[in-house]
């Protein structure tokens, strides 16, 4: 009999203050994501939770004791995507998942830097919460590596039609040091 691996969904609560501004920060982290043999759907337990935390809000404003309502909604999802392995520098599949068409960017063979998971999570979550994708171990990689990366992940997910959450621009008055460390985030 096989066991399947599940996606356990675990809360972490987190109380910050910074300059008199109190803010309960929860994260939720799914260990056992993406680990399965078989990862078909296993972004479905992320979802549902996602669903389920906008249902209870809103039953909580639409009932009558709207005074402390906790709001526990996921309101971003930073997804980690891996630097190393899982297709890099391999052909992108071409055919019917996703919608149809070619799912590989340009020719056959093109090279393809998000797994066919990170397409099918991204694209399942991104109408429900706020996508950051970010280049996991970046680290471990050179600035021009990290730069290609960026740049070739960037144009899967548009290829793909993923929305990912876009950071502001800079205040004018931002000295010009952090409008350059904010555009590299970018």
């Amino acid at each position: 009999e096989r066991i399947t691996q599940t996606v356990e969904i675990t809360k972490h609560v987190v109380d910050i203050e910074e300059k008199g501004v109190k803010l309960r920060l929860t994260i939720v982290d799914t260990p056992g994501f993406g680990d399965a043999v078989n990862n078909t759907e296993c972004w479905k337990p992320v979802a549902d939770y996602i669903d389920q935390q906008f249902e209870q809000y809103f039953r909580d404003e639409s009932g009558l004791n709207r005074k402390n309502i906790q709001d526990n909604r996921v309101h971003c999802c930073i997804y980690f995507i891996s630097p190393f392995g899982h297709g890099y520098g391999q052909p992108c599949p071409r055919g019917r998942a996703w919608g149809g068409g070619s799912v590989g960017r340009g020719s056959p063979g093109s090279p393809c830097r998000l797994r066919p998971l990170d397409v099918e999570f991204m694209r399942a979550l991104h109408q429900r919460v706020n996508i950051v994708p970010v280049l996991a171990k970046a680290d471990t990689l050179t600035p021009a590596e990290v730069e290609r990366m960026k740049n070739k992940i960037r144009e899967e997910i548009d290829h793909y039609g993923i929305r990912i959450y876009q950071f502001p621009e800079c205040d004018s008055d931002e000295d010009e040091e952090f409008k350059l460390q904010d555009q590299a985030l970018k």
